[in-house]
């Protein structure tokens, strides 16, 4: 077949810039529900995916380290403190980065910990884990719904 030249053609430059974004993290808002024990047993559940977006194109760095905390749960009558929750993040899947992904130690929410941390990458990245929480249920507690909530930040 036959290339057929134009008559005539016309060029138009196109240009665009990406700008640096932002260092985000979501995680499902719930209710989460862990399921149910009886008073002096441990329930437990996952979270849900977590995911931290880091777009800041690795200006002036591309590190970034998620940390989680835990309000108390409250029930009916009686509230279970945030140090009888325990928060596994489990293994960190990269998804975008050319770094290391390495999850926190699993622990006690007593006081805010390190979820996951992204070190030695350049550029964006982005990341996702699937955490458990296990909430050990005191036997002196009432009966009743639990209500707590459990807080993911990065920076």
């Amino acid at each position: 077949m036959l290339a057929i030249a134009p008559a005539d053609a016309a060029d138009t430059t196109v240009t665009f810039t990406v700008t640096s974004g932002a260092l985000t993290i979501t995680a499902p808002a719930g209710p989460v529900s862990l399921g149910s024990t009886t008073a002096g047993n441990t329930v437990s559940g996952p979270l849900g995916v977590v995911t931290v977006t880091d777009a800041r194109g690795g200006t002036p760095t591309s590190d970034w380290t998620a940390r989680v905390s835990s309000t108390a749960f409250v029930g009916p009558s009686d509230t279970i403190p945030a140090s009888a929750a325990t928060y596994t993040p489990g293994p960190g899947t990269l998804i975008v980065g050319n770094g290391t992904l390495t999850p926190g130690a699993p622990g006690s929410l007593s006081a805010q910990r390190v979820a996951m941390t992204y070190t030695g990458g350049t550029g964006n990245s982005q990341a996702t884990w699937s955490p458990t929480l296990a909430v050990a249920v005191p036997l002196a507690v009432g009966l009743g719904t639990y209500t707590g909530t459990v807080t993911h930040s990065v920076a």
